[in-house]
């Protein structure tokens, strides 16, 4: 469905911004993204782990697992969605 080097815009696509694959990158694990009271999450899958009917969405060897409820909404998964908390994580 999805690829980590597409451009915003694309029709049926989730754009990850560079920051955002840099992150997965430099951390080595899967995410993911999830629902929250304030909005999609981006969580290392060690604290929120996938579930069979997530999306599934390459970056580089890990994946960010997208649940079904935030898919339809999102067209990109950017560094506002990681919580300050995990940020050096």
């Amino acid at each position: 469905m999805q690829s980590d080097v597409e451009e915003p815009g694309q029709s049926q696509s989730i754009y990850i911004t560079e920051d955002v694959r840099s992150y997965i990158l430099q951390r080595k694990r899967d995410f993911r993204v999830s629902t929250s009271c304030g909005g999609p999450i981006l969580l290392p899958v060690s604290v929120k782990p996938p579930k069979t009917t997530d999306l599934q969405i390459p970056v580089g060897d890990y994946t960010i697992y997208v649940s079904k409820y935030q898919a339809r909404y999102l067209d990109c998964i950017h560094r506002g969605m990681i919580p300050f908390f995990y940020d050096d994580y």
